[in-house]
């Protein structure tokens, strides 16, 4: 089966088509700047292999059903195309950030799911619009070919009320839906599997910390294979520091901003989510640069790592209290996987709560899962390359012939 991942964002579509006879890549790209002046299109043909090719178009793209078009046509190409038809793609899975409490699994798209996700739109305002628009022009270019939403927020819904609920009035939960969601659930799921297949063991039976560390940082604590807490809240901002995004702020904070620098609710949200985290501390989002700054001694650079590294390590601390036995840590996404000194940082100190990194293996630069702590450390420490859009694709395959 040819399964079409799509994560459509407000003026972006990003997507990959798998063979999932053997969850081969066959391309992968991405359409962005829809709307704008000048558009772009990259679209990879084969990626991360040896007969990888490339195409980048540049052009004004007027909205998503235009942008699928392109794509479309670069997928069905008669001379480069990975397959000879729009027939041929089997299946389209939908990666949806906000699923609220509505959803607690992965569903066939019908227009049941979404009127939900349209009224879930003031949870997730800046994803969902986006998710919808995705659907609605692929149901419209593929109207015979099933599909399937995939949410951040399902494999969170195994919390507890314990950690999900918020110490405000009752009835905000009652009347608004005011609860702790999480994000960057497939990831998590995707990862909880393959580090208790690593460690040998049913996933059923794995306790986990996963830190997913990226321009968006969260972490889960895992009880045997589920999801029992998360760093993100209601909206991906709470929690970790993160490259745009302030993380855990005292909510005072808002009216403070408010009477003394005259913001409104929407300018302030902007600043703790676009303005905050790393760049709001050094002027910089991405963690390279900041490695650069810090080695030529910025001072605001080293504070934003030293910050980085205490609030994970705060999490970390306050799961192991939760979980009790802990089989690993896991890293994945961009940072966690590919960044030494962000890994050290999330674990020093912690060797007497049997955590313990190996200096060596932790600098060792290795594709694939690998296992960075020492021989004697009681609680492994890995590090599982994440693969969202092989688990969106999975869980379609695992929905459609459920049904």
């Amino acid at each position: 089966m040819n399964v079409l991942v799509i994560n459509s964002g407000s003026s972006s579509i990003k997507y990959q088509l798998l063979d999932m006879r053997t969850e081969h890549v066959l391309c992968s790209g991405a359409v962005e700047r829809i709307g704008e002046a000048v558009g772009s299109l990259t679209h990879k043909i084969a990626p991360s292999t040896e007969g990888e090719d490339k195409i980048t178009l540049t052009q004004p793209i007027a909205d998503h059903e235009e942008g699928m078009h392109l794509v479309i046509g670069l997928i069905t190409d008669a001379e480069k195309g990975v397959v000879k038809s729009m027939d041929e793609i089997e299946a389209i899975g939908h990666r949806i950030v906000q699923g609220g409490d509505v959803f607690n699994a992965s569903c066939r798209v019908d227009d049941r799911v979404v009127d939900e996700l349209t009224k879930l739109i003031p949870l997730g305002p800046v994803h969902n619009p986006g998710h919808l628009a995705g659907i609605r022009v692929a149901r419209h270019l593929f109207p015979k070919v099933p599909q399937v939403t995939v949410f951040d927020t399902v494999f969170h819904q195994t919390m507890p009320p314990r950690a999900y609920m918020y110490a405000l009035p009752y009835e905000l939960y009652e009347e608004l839906k005011v609860r702790r969601y999480g994000f960057h659930g497939t990831s998590h799921a995707y990862v909880t599997k393959e580090a208790a297949r690593f460690l040998g063991k049913p996933a059923e039976e794995a306790n986990l910390i996963t830190v997913h560390l990226g321009n968006g940082s969260s972490m889960c604590c895992v009880q045997n294979g589920k999801s029992i807490d998360t760093s993100m809240g209601l909206t991906p901002l709470e929690g970790l520091i993160m490259g745009t995004r302030c993380g855990d702020a005292d909510l005072a904070i808002y009216p403070l901003l408010g009477a003394a620098k005259g913001l409104s609710i929407e300018e302030i949200n902007d600043l703790t989510n676009k303005q905050s985290g790393f760049k709001g501390i050094c002027g910089k989002n991405d963690m390279r640069d900041i490695h650069e700054a810090v080695a030529q001694g910025d001072a605001k650079a080293r504070l934003a790592l030293d910050m980085f590294g205490y609030r994970n390590r705060k999490y970390i601390g306050s799961y192991l209290a939760v979980l009790g036995r802990v089989d690993a840590i896991v890293f994945t996404a961009g940072i966690g996987e590919n960044d030494p000194v962000a890994r050290e940082l999330s674990c020093r100190g912690l060797e007497h709560l049997g955590i313990r990194l190996d200096h060596d293996r932790n600098l060792a630069q290795a594709r694939g899962a690998r296992d960075i702590a020492t021989s004697d450390s009681p609680v492994r420490v890995l590090v599982i390359p994440t693969n969202e859009e092989l688990e969106i694709a999975r869980q379609t395959v695992e929905v459609l012939r459920a049904n």
